[in-house]
């Protein structure tokens, strides 16, 4: 459990990170919004770090699908878009995958 919650703190991190950046390009919101999305980028690297795993790239690997599942939950509660049937077949499928890398990673 605590490395599903690391790549869950990750991905809040990552995503708030960039949609900071995406609010000051896309949105036209003041450039103060990059100041809390570079500390939240800072505290994705941390979280990511965190995991306990032999090798980055397989922490890598494993927090795509935790990420991807993360985004849609973003996109439906910050940016109030629910997402499709097909949105949440995929997300499973790469929260599986994430699963099967994990399981693989144990001795």
């Amino acid at each position: 459990m605590p490395t599903i919650g690391l790549y869950v703190t990750a991905a809040m991190a990552e995503i708030a990170g960039c949609f900071a950046f995406w609010a000051w390009l896309r949105l036209d919101r003041s450039a103060l919004w990059l100041v809390p999305g570079v500390v939240a980028l800072a505290l994705f690297a941390w979280a990511l770090t965190r995991v306990q795993v032999d090798f980055a790239g397989r922490a890598y690997a494993a927090y795509g699908g935790i990420y991807i599942a993360t985004s849609l939950a973003w996109l439906w509660l910050v940016e109030g878009q629910t997402p499709g049937r097909l949105d949440l077949l995929g997300a499973g499928l790469c929260i599986v995958g994430a699963a099967v890398i994990l399981a693989g990673a144990r001795p």
